[in-house]
């Protein structure tokens, strides 16, 4: 019987742990590759067949795309809805019936946008993790004053135009009229309420 010592026995413990590491490395890489794809391809799959005069490759692109500007709506809407309820100060009053005002206004564009999806053929997105992988809009970590709910209202209608304007392009060119008209009534709210904020920051 071939001796064995106790240093060996260690280096292959160790070799095994290194190589255990290295696969739940690679197992942790290619979850969160399968999660992007997951996102990306399978939930926004088309799951009905819609013959309206766009190709089935441009649906699921205006599909996703506006997938994302729900998951900012959405977002944004969480946002003003918590600043109505957490805002303090002399400008409570208005800050209050402002914030309301704007988070009513978006509680009836996600419902436009997500029925949007849903009639070109495809599941809306509908919860906090996708919501969460789609959006750019940042979610609060803290209890901001008064004057920073505003700047990140501004920052966040801001974000929500942007990604407007990158998704406008894809459903011109498709060309979805429907879509097309929803986001251009949608980026003008945007930029309206993001100048309209600014202004009490001057």
């Amino acid at each position: 019987m071939p001796h064995v010592t106790h240093r060996s026995i260690s280096n292959r413990s160790i070799s095994n742990r290194s190589i255990s590491n290295r696969s739940i490395s690679n197992r942790s890489s290619t979850h969160r590759s399968i999660t992007h794809r997951s996102i990306s391809d399978k939930e926004f799959r088309m799951s009905q067949v819609v013959d309206i005069g766009i190709p089935d490759q441009k649906l699921a692109t205006i599909v996703h795309g506006l997938s994302r500007v729900l998951a900012d709506s959405y977002t944004l809407y969480l946002k003003s809805h918590n600043y109505h309820w957490n805002v303090v100060g002399p400008m409570f009053h208005s800050l209050h019936t402002m914030f309301m005002d704007e988070y009513t206004e978006l509680a009836m564009a996600v419902d436009e946008i997500a029925e949007r999806i849903r009639a070109l053929g495809a599941p809306a997105p509908a919860t906090y993790r996708q919501f969460a992988e789609l959006s750019v809009v940042p979610e609060d970590t803290d209890q901001p004053g008064a004057q920073e709910m505003i700047r990140r209202l501004v920052a966040a209608h801001e974000a929500t135009a942007r990604t407007i304007r990158e998704v406008l392009p894809i459903v011109e060119d498709a060309p979805d009229q429907v879509s097309t008209d929803l986001l251009v009534r949608r980026l003008d709210v945007h930029e309206k309420t993001a100048w309209m904020l600014r202004s009490m920051l001057a």
